[in-house]
């Protein structure tokens, strides 16, 4: 890892009757539009899906590397996020966002372990740590069994 702090730069750019495009160097452009709970199609990303889809992703990738720094072998993990958007003091925020994590762990692998470092991930991951909303998670850890 590089010596923080780290900086990062996005773009976003719009028209009155367009979607929003942003993009930042040498990645993917993306098209952006409002979800349908205010107004959009429902069809296109929107910020509160990048959001849920951040929190997702680098708790994943928060565990992929606790994971891999104590010795846990494993075989798949999901993460569903789901997020509470509300009203609060007069603001639109998310009040709550709660990381439904599944993992699977072949019979070798010790599954508090595997508990603990879910929980690790979570305690780690950057993006949970930067948002006001409280956040739960909730683990499950799977032995798989061959057939």
């Amino acid at each position: 890892m590089q010596t923080l702090p780290h900086h990062y730069n996005v773009q976003a750019t719009g028209q009155p009757d367009s979607n929003v495009q942003v993009y930042a160097k040498n990645l993917a452009d993306l098209t952006l539009a409002p979800p349908s709970q205010f107004g959009g199609p429902g069809d296109q990303w929107s910020p509160e899906d990048l959001f849920m889809a951040s929190v997702a992703s680098c708790f994943i990738l928060s565990f992929k590397a606790i994971a891999r720094a104590s010795n846990l072998s494993w075989l798949s993990v999901e993460c569903d996020v789901q997020g509470e958007l509300d009203k609060m003091e007069g603001k639109t925020q998310f009040t709550n966002i709660v990381i439904k994590a599944k993992l699977v762990i072949s019979p070798s692998q010790d599954s508090e372990k595997a508990q603990r470092l879910l929980i690790k991930a979570d305690q780690s991951c950057l993006v949970s740590n930067s948002v006001k909303a409280g956040t739960d998670l909730e683990c499950e850890v799977i032995v798989h069994q061959q057939s």
